[in-house]
């Protein structure tokens, strides 16, 4: 079952947090059982948050065995509880899922900041039945022993690929599927296939959430936002390929979004002012500023224009406040003779 995106959602839906209330499991469950496909989600647009139809709800209310079975749909176990679950060695389940034969489904981060793997106890049940002799043979199978004698660890791209197909599972809008892939591409890949910046814009923003687990740090964080990124040249080869595919069907859909550049207004004259016109010469005008006055006051890819500065015409009565202060600079012996004389 998949997410559905549509434009126009009838009937009732509740939130995810409700959702999960009237189904009975914890949050991390339901996360699980929307990534899984167990609960279907729908959304009115593109940049709305997810929701639950209520007869999506009641439908799995309904459903023989609520709400065990559905518990026990998504009920994860670490490698000590699936060991016990399939009566093996501890050490040898380890060997067996890095060799590539579990999948895991989630992952933690202990207190040592080590990444800790759950799998899906259903499926495990289920790979034994299929598969015994992995439990019950001694020898471990050729190509796994090939692999951990590499020192070859598969845990985490069997998660990012499983990773990869939830996130198709949840939308049918190509640009979010095409995002899904692309969250598993380091910056330099992403944009060798996407040349286009426009729609890498678009792809980031559609780019899902990083996965929750804790501790809730930027350490944590880092931490798992490296691993969904694919290392193996083949694994990285495989994505790029996919992306691809995806984009080109997302082109196809609809175009990514770009701006729209400035207009003028409809009946609005639009005059190009030049940076600077020269003063006639039969009047005096402003000094013109030098060029490297320009450059370091105006911003980058931008000329300053000259400040227009007021003339300032010569007021009448100067020449008798010259005079004035002309007779106060002399000496007073000057001034009394001069007062003094007839």
């Amino acid at each position: 079952m998949t997410t559905t995106t549509t434009a126009g959602v009838s009937g009732k839906t509740v939130t995810l947090g409700r959702a999960a209330q009237q189904l009975e499991l914890k949050r991390g469950e339901f996360d699980l059982a929307v990534q899984l496909g167990h609960v279907r989600t729908v959304r009115e647009d593109l940049g709305a948050r997810p929701r639950v139809a209520q007869e999506e709800v009641e439908r799995l209310r309904s459903a023989e065995g609520f709400p065990e079975a559905l518990r026990e749909r998504v009920r994860v176990v670490g490698t000590a509880e699936a060991s016990q679950l399939l009566d093996v060695p501890a050490h040898r389940f380890t060997r067996l899922a890095r060799g590539g034969h579990f999948t895991p489904v989630k992952c933690y981060l202990n207190r040592y900041r080590a990444v800790v793997w759950l799998y899906l106890a259903e499926e495990l049940t289920d790979l034994a039945l299929r598969h015994p002799e992995l439990l019950n043979d001694r020898r471990l199978p050729k190509e796994t022993l090939v692999r951990l004698g590499a020192g070859e660890d598969r845990r985490p791209r069997n998660w990012r690929g499983r990773r990869a197909a939830m996130l198709l599972q949840q939308t049918d809008d190509p640009w979010e599927r095409a995002a899904g892939i692309a969250s598993a591409l380091d910056a330099a890949h992403l944009a060798e296939v996407v040349t286009d910046p426009y729609e890498r814009a678009y792809l980031s923003r559609l780019r899902p959430e990083t996965a929750r687990v804790g501790p809730d740090s930027p350490a944590a964080r880092e931490i798992i936002e490296r691993l969904q990124l694919a290392q193996d040249p083949d694994e990285v080869l495989w994505y790029r390929m996919d992306l691809a595919q995806h984009l080109s069907m997302a082109r196809s859909f609809r175009p990514a979004p770009r701006p729209e550049w400035e207009r003028p207004a409809i009946g609005a004259t639009t005059i190009a002012r030049p940076a600077h016109v020269p003063a006639p010469a039969s009047s005096p005008g402003p000094m013109e500023p030098k060029p490297s006055e320009l450059r370091q006051g105006a911003p980058q890819g931008r000329e300053l224009e000259p400040v227009a500065v007021e003339r300032v015409e010569p007021r009448t009565g100067h020449g008798r406040l010259r005079r004035g202060l002309a007779r106060l600079r002399r000496p007073r012996s000057a001034v009394r003779s001069s007062t003094t004389a007839p």
